[in-house]
């Protein structure tokens, strides 16, 4: 077989620990069954990444990835505050009905995090990425339509993708494997509702 450089090797790994972690769980990702996944040899992975946490760490920053483009690309023609928002909730509602899979590993990867210094701050990082590009959106859109939010843009920010997280833990555990029904339309038009109160009244006062 044909050398692969490192650099291209990388992503090709990266992936394939998702598509298994994201069938199996994060207790499944050892670097065997990724090698294995991928069809390479187990020392591909160890040179490749030097070791588990540095691949989980490459795996979070992708899905994290994922998100932010999302996020990015919601609203690219939308000028209004309000469409903005509901653009944004669409697109993250479809993501999650689209990759059940990968939502539930990311929070397993981010509650990882959480109990290993080594991966706390890289988690942080990739939180704050989000929210930083999440508020960038909010502050241009409101530079667009005219709108001037009663609470700043990082707020909005922070408040908006809190709710979408704890909607999309409550959706995965609500639903049954391969199912795209229950109430999380319905829920997000409340979350976009609460969004755009907030935007109007801060409660701060």
């Amino acid at each position: 077989m044909a050398h692969i450089p490192a650099a291209e090797r990388r992503p090709q790994l990266v992936q394939a620990a998702i598509d298994l972690m994201a069938r199996e769980g994060i207790a499944a990702g050892s670097t065997r069954a990724i090698a294995a996944e991928l069809g390479v040899a187990q020392a591909t992975v160890h040179y490749t990444f030097g070791t588990k946490k540095e691949l989980y760490a490459a795996v979070l920053e992708r899905l994290t990835g994922d998100i932010l483009e999302r996020v990015r690309t919601a609203a690219p023609g939308e000028v209004s505050f309000d469409g903005t928002v509901q653009a944004m909730a669409r697109a993250l509602g479809a993501s999650l009905r689209e990759r059940p899979g990968q939502y539930l590993l990311m929070t397993e990867l981010y509650v990882l995090a959480l109990r290993d210094p080594d991966l706390r701050e890289m988690a942080a990082e990739q939180q704050r990425g989000l929210e930083d590009t999440t508020a960038a959106l909010v502050t241009e859109v409101s530079r667009r339509s005219g709108t001037e939010p009663a609470v700043d843009a990082r707020t909005m920010a922070r408040f908006f993708l809190a709710g979408f997280d704890g909607l999309a833990m409550q959706h995965l555990t609500a639903s049954a494997p391969g199912d795209s029904g229950g109430p999380l339309e319905a829920d997000l038009e409340l979350l976009v509702a609460s969004c755009l109160e907030l935007a109007c009244k801060d409660p701060r006062g």
